[in-house]
């Protein structure tokens, strides 16, 4: 705010002027560019709308009704209003008749249940067989080793013909 009014840009003067009207006293001058910018940017889009409500309607140039028209609709799009006060008091009423859960305070940090963690098992696992070891299987048939103890020691290390299936229940989340 050290610079001087004699200066600025005309635009410039009005943007700091019309936060010195809104009480706005102590603020970075950067403050005054960005305004700068954000008036510049929506004036361009309201005008590019209007150019283009203006060539729809075959008119050779823009007018007034056609800037009413592109504010309008920037109105209505860009912002949104917030329900009626009555909406938001009865959504509450409604949410608070659930009561909350009784906490059991206990040592620790208390953790949510485990269907609502994100490390909580929600998959399925099918273990193929392995090629290899359907080989050695085949070859061991054929073969009767000396030692039977050995036999039935390589025989639980290898996996059965049918795949195993490891699986975990999926619990459904309430809603």
């Amino acid at each position: 705010m050290a610079e001087n009014d004699e200066d600025l840009p005309r635009d410039a003067k009005i943007v700091k002027s019309l936060l010195k009207s809104m009480g706005v006293e102590d603020y970075e001058p950067r403050v005054i560019h960005q305004f700068l910018e954000l008036w510049y940017r929506y004036v361009v889009d309201v005008l590019t709308d209007a150019q283009v409500y203006s060539e729809h309607a075959g008119k050779p140039a823009i007018d007034s009704d056609d800037v009413k028209l592109a504010i309008q609709s920037k109105v209505n799009f860009s912002f949104s209003q917030p329900p009626p006060r009555e909406v938001l008091l009865e959504l509450a009423r409604n949410r608070n008749k659930i009561p909350l859960p009784k906490t059991i305070a206990g040592p620790g940090i208390p953790l949510p249940p485990d269907q609502d963690t994100l490390i909580s098992p929600n998959y399925q696992l099918a273990i193929p067989m392995n090629q290899t070891a359907l080989a050695m299987e085949e070859m061991e048939e054929d073969e009767q080793p000396a030692d039977i103890n050995t036999s039935q020691e390589q025989k639980t290390d290898i996996p059965q013909h049918t795949p195993q299936r490891v699986s975990f229940p999926l619990t459904k989340r309430p809603k």
